[in-house]
């Protein structure tokens, strides 16, 4: 079974949670701003440092990520050893742990018990210093450390390059979380850190999020395999977030689906599939609440999408006559059909969009993201048919 040759999906470690590509899309100025503060410590001068915050899914940990592995190229070009060490504080919660996690990189057969935070401290010093390296330590979700009474420690690492080492040894600080931590430290901590030091990110705006899930398709998928409306689905319902990290893993799922359908590419339906496994905030109790002139507006659509990502109104309109005539029911005029599309969309249960049209014009768009309209469509007919 595992032997079948992938028609969609041709590089899924593009996919993974952890993958960093060689171009961040959207983040050049936090990578910048990086580069301006690192610039003393490519330069030969003394440790640096920087806090990154922003939400879940606005690019911290892998902009971090690219900006090590470049700066310890650069490193390398001009001929000092330079590292970089991640510890992720939420895997990794206590004073303890994070410490091993820093010392086992360089020996990874260091005991996992045994020693005093202070013993770990001076080991981890020894290690950097025996290697004459300006090493550089990423504390990533710090937030859950910090809350667990862990503030010493962020102090003592801050405070590393103090006592005297070997010159052309340091050790650089960046700190990453989803709130602002800093009035958890005390000062002594702040001033080292520096609050001018601070990277704010914030969350990817829908256009931007339809380039980022384009990119990744482009390396992770074979060639035409996903539709330009799915991607557009994609960014639309990563959209209420602004998380990069769901609008992949949406592309990850229905890429996924695609592959166990036999399909040659992805569609919106797979893209709503994905949704609705993830996260679908449309359940029958919801179905239940509406009158009948809403639930044939909602059927309407979900047979116009059939194919689609995205129906116009007109062709909705069009739609719900039919339907409001196959049920033995009067068709509502434009104005109130409209208020039935504008109640479904508050309710969570449609998506509407308006965008320009060729002519120059507004058009707006209805979509349904949370569950396959087929599905749905299945779920209404059932109802209506009671």
């Amino acid at each position: 079974m595992f032997e079948r040759q992938p028609v969609i999906i041709r590089d899924p470690r593009v996919l993974a949670f952890d993958y960093v590509p060689q171009k961040l899309i959207h983040r050049e100025e936090q990578l910048r701003s990086l580069s301006v503060l690192f610039r003393p410590l490519i330069e030969g001068g003394g440790a640096s440092s920087a806090f990154l915050i922003g939400s879940v899914g606005t690019g911290k940990t892998a902009t971090a990520k690219r900006f090590c592995t470049d700066i310890l190229q650069s490193a390398f070009e001009k001929g000092f050893p330079m590292d970089y060490i991640y510890v992720n504080c939420r895997q990794n919660s206590t004073e303890s742990s994070v410490l091993l996690r820093l010392i086992q990189h360089f020996d990874e057969g260091y005991p996992d018990r045994g020693f005093s935070v202070s013993e770990m401290l001076r080991t981890l010093k020894r290690h950097v210093e025996k290697r004459e390296l300006k090493a550089i330590v990423i504390l990533d979700e710090v937030d859950v450390l910090l809350k667990k009474g862990a503030e010493d420690l962020v102090y003592q690492l801050s405070r590393f390059n103090e006592e005297e080492m070997v010159s052309s040894a340091s050790l650089s600080m960046i700190i990453i979380s989803q709130e602002y931590v800093l009035d958890r430290l005390d000062q002594a901590s702040i001033s080292t850190l520096g609050r001018a030091n601070i990277i704010r990110f914030s969350r990817y705006s829908r256009d931007e999020l339809r380039d980022i899930v384009a990119s990744r398709a482009e390396m992770a998928l074979m060639p035409g395999s996903v539709r330009e409306d799915s991607l557009d689905l994609i960014a639309d319902i990563a959209s209420e977030w602004g998380d990069a990290r769901f609008a992949i893993e949406l592309l990850e799922k229905s890429a996924m689906l695609a592959e166990e359908e036999g399909s040659q590419e992805v569609t919106a339906e797979m893209v709503r599939e994905a949704k609705a496994l993830t996260y679908s905030t449309i359940t029958e109790s919801r179905l239940e609440q509406l009158d009948l002139q809403h639930l044939l507006t909602l059927l309407a659509v979900t047979r116009c999408l059939k194919e689609n990502a995205y129906v116009t109104t007109g062709k909705a309109e069009r739609m719900y006559q039919l339907v409001a005539e196959e049920y033995g029911e009067k068709p509502r005029k434009h104005t109130q059909f409209w208020s039935y599309i504008t109640d479904l969309s508050d309710q969570g249960l449609l998506e509407t969009r308006v965008r320009g049209d060729p002519e120059g014009g507004r058009t707006t768009y209805i979509s349904i993201a949370n569950i396959p309209s087929r599905i749905l469509r299945s779920k209404l007919e059932e109802m209506l048919n009671r």
